[in-house]
């Protein structure tokens, strides 16, 4: 049914208030809107002027921190940059008034001939691993030939002493010169005219052992030239081992007992009969003369038949095989003052003979005397001579 127009007049004032209550609706949230978008731009218009105001960030600038500067490097550190060989190391030379500089020296080597340093009014009294050692002239910690080289962190450092010449002469040193010849295997020992001459095997390691473990000092011969001369103490607890004619005995029996107990010793060679390089570290090669250990018309050495000039040619011509001179020893222990000057002509400093008796200061280095060894000197015997 069509509604009456009273009903439509009374659903009218409906209509009229629910359009209203719409229209403030939107009005509202266009209000909200307006002010929310307001709002917004304030604050991003607030940031912006914040950023703008704002110190500009800085990336921190990284600082270094100077490093200390470096040490100088020491002589012997100096010396080592030289040598790129790792065997190699410094050994420093230190002590009152010694200003030698350091010395390249290869480790696991027997040392080499040290400096014997001169100062007026003193003597030298050797190289020794510290200082109170040298302070005390321990004999059995001084630095001798016979010592193997041991560096840490291929450096060593030696400390040398000094005594006043009084001392020196005090210490009354006798240095003994053992000559031995020939060796046997039997304790009987050989037959013959030369059975003398044959040291038993045995009783020579029994002295070698006694050398080695008694603290005696082992001097080189430059060390006993300058012993001589009254520049070098050397303490009487002091011996040097020879060998005259380096018979094959020698090397086949003897040279391998001075190397177990690390004892320096020398053997005087023949050079025209052999020229064998030394069987060991421990065994120095010196000249028994070249040819002259060949009895003469009147049954003498040559030494004491040949002039000085015949003398020092034979002398030259075996130290060009030995590579050195230093000292001879008189074939049979013949000479005479001629048989010196041909020594001297060839420049040779010293000279052993066979005579009996032991170097002091002042000995004369042409004429060195010995401790003969015979067959049948056993270790008591051997004490007896030299302590």
């Amino acid at each position: 049914m069509e509604p009456t127009r009273a009903g439509r007049r009374a659903a009218a004032p409906t209509r009229s208030l629910a359009r209203r209550w719409t229209l403030a609706v939107v009005f509202s949230v266009l209000g909200l809107a307006i002010v929310g978008a307001i709002a917004l731009f304030a604050i991003k218009g607030f940031a912006t002027d914040a950023s703008a105001n704002a110190s500009p960030s800085t990336t921190p600038t990284p600082t270094h921190t100077p490093l200390p500067p470096s040490a100088p490097l020491t002589e012997a550190e100096r010396l080592l940059a030289r040598t790129a060989d790792p065997a190699l190391c410094a050994v420093t030379l230190t002590g009152d008034g010694l200003a030698d500089g350091p010395l390249l020296q290869r480790q696991g080597d027997l040392f080499g001939e040290l400096p014997i340093p001169a100062r007026d009014g003193l003597v030298f009294a050797g190289w020794y691993s510290t200082p109170e050692d040298a302070a005390s002239f321990a004999t059995a910690q001084r630095i001798n030939r016979a010592d193997t080289i041991a560096c840490v962190d291929r450096q060593l450092t030696l400390h040398g002493s000094w005594m006043t010449p009084e001392a020196n002469v005090a210490e009354h040193a006798r240095i003994p010169i053992l000559m031995y010849h020939q060796f046997t295997e039997k304790p009987e020992g050989e037959s013959g005219w030369l059975r003398g001459n044959y040291a038993y095997i045995g009783d020579f390691d029994a002295h070698m052992q006694h050398i080695a473990t008694t603290g005696f000092y082992q001097p080189s011969w430059l060390e006993l030239s300058a012993f001589i001369d009254g520049r070098l103490f050397l303490p009487n607890h002091s011996v040097i081992v020879t060998d005259d004619d380096a018979d094959q005995t020698w090397f086949d029996l003897a040279a391998p007992i001075v190397e177990k107990y690390k004892v320096l010793s020398t053997s005087f060679m023949i050079t025209a009969y052999r020229q064998d390089p030394a069987p060991s570290q421990y065994v120095l090669r010196r000249s028994h003369t070249h040819d002259m250990h060949q009895a003469g018309a009147n049954g003498k050495g040559r030494m004491v038949n040949w002039s000085a000039a015949e003398i020092a040619a034979d002398l030259r011509t075996s130290a060009s095989v030995l590579g050195t001179k230093e000292v001879v020893a008189y074939p049979f222990g013949h000479f005479n003052d001629t048989a010196k000057q041909g020594v001297a002509e060839a420049g040779y400093e010293m000279a052993r003979t066979i005579d009996g008796g032991l170097v002091s200061i002042g000995t004369d280095k042409l004429a060195l005397p010995v401790v003969r060894i015979n067959y049948g000197m056993g270790l008591d015997a051997l004490v007896k001579l030299i302590g």
